[in-house]
């Protein structure tokens, strides 16, 4: 798969172009609390330039107040934010990806974000989320 994508907010009011990191191999969700109440699988990317919208873009903080996640001001939805671990790479809300669904991936790991390693935790993987279709 191509590693240069375009994604998109529900509303479009945001739109970017991204380079992933390695495909999706890197798709991830995570424990932490905030990513709990979120729910998004994120995949890596190296760039992500805003293309549309970047005033309608908001920044939401926490806990370290360290990186930035962004959601579009108009609907809501949450784009991208930059990785804690590596703040060299953004992690991107996959369903945001123009022909991706979070359901394209039926195993996807999840980060121990409770234990962060910039908190003093291990860190690594601590399970993973499994989707498995009904058949049609």
């Amino acid at each position: 798969m191509d590693n240069e994508m375009t994604g998109r907010c529900h509303c479009g009011a945001v739109a970017f172009r991204v380079t992933l990191k390695d495909g999706f191999s890197t798709v991830r969700r995570c424990n932490c609390s905030f990513c709990r109440m979120r729910g998004a699988v994120v995949v890596f990317a190296t760039r992500v330039d805003v293309t549309q919208g970047k005033a309608q873009l908001t920044e939401y903080r926490f806990n370290s107040k360290a990186v930035g996640h962004y959601f579009c001001s108009v609907c809501g939805i949450y784009t991208f934010h930059q990785s804690r671990s590596q703040p060299e790479l953004s992690g991107v809300n996959v369903a945001c990806l123009e022909s991706v669904s979070p359901f394209d991936f039926t195993d996807v790991p999840v980060s121990d974000g409770i234990n962060h390693p910039k908190d003093g935790g291990a860190g690594g993987v601590a399970g993973h989320l499994v989707y498995t279709p009904t058949p049609t």
